[in-house]
């Protein structure tokens, strides 16, 4: 009975330094060789400082900038911490009201625009930190971000083209604008 706990003590250490130990140092020192951006977040800076996440939507309600698709999460928006869908289903009234807030929303701020509404300007992502929209919801929104920073129309347009991605390997998922990155290169020298 002594040497069977002995082997099991044994045991749990050995395999509690190698799954406990080394291989998480192995696998984060591998990480930051290999991919050190994404290891640390992805993270965007500007000027220096770090402003956001490539992989965490934000929050912009200012007539000068692209807004992103709306955020379920709790208390705040793009909360990370609260990653989640609002779990309201398409017949359910607080959802009806809430698309209906949003819709206002961006009829508020654009008034002229009567092109029909982008659904993903509009409802919200299953996790509630979309850092993307499509380019019809960037396209829906180019008139009122270049009469806000007199900008021309295809100036805009092409910002918009230029943080265009387009499909994960030429067939996986769908074109793709992300917003932060966006709305920095708005904010550059030769953007505002």
């Amino acid at each position: 009975m002594g040497k069977l706990l002995r082997q099991a003590i044994v045991m749990l250490l050995l395999m509690t330094v190698i799954t406990g130990i080394a291989y998480p140092l192995l696998a984060t020192g591998l990480a930051q060789v290999m991919f050190p951006g994404q290891a640390n977040g992805s993270l965007i800076e500007k000027n220096g400082k770090p402003v956001g996440s490539a992989l965490i939507g934000q929050s912009f309600t200012d007539a000068r900038y692209f807004w992103g698709r709306p955020s379920a999460t709790s208390p705040n928006p793009n909360n990370s911490a609260s990653s989640s869908g609002s779990n309201t289903g398409p017949s359910n009234p607080a959802l009806i009201d809430t698309i209906k807030q949003r819709i206002d929303a961006l009829h508020a701020v654009d008034p002229g625009n009567t092109a029909p509404v982008p659904v993903d300007l509009i409802t919200a992502s299953g996790s509630g930190l979309d850092p993307e929209i499509s380019p019809a919801a960037a396209q829906y929104q180019v008139s009122r971000v270049a009469q806000a920073r007199k900008l021309s129309v295809s100036q805009v347009q092409a910002l918009v083209a230029e943080y265009t991605s387009g499909r994960t390997l030429g067939i996986l998922g769908e074109p793709r604008v992300n917003v932060l990155k966006l709305n920095l290169a708005l904010d550059a020298p030769h953007g505002s």
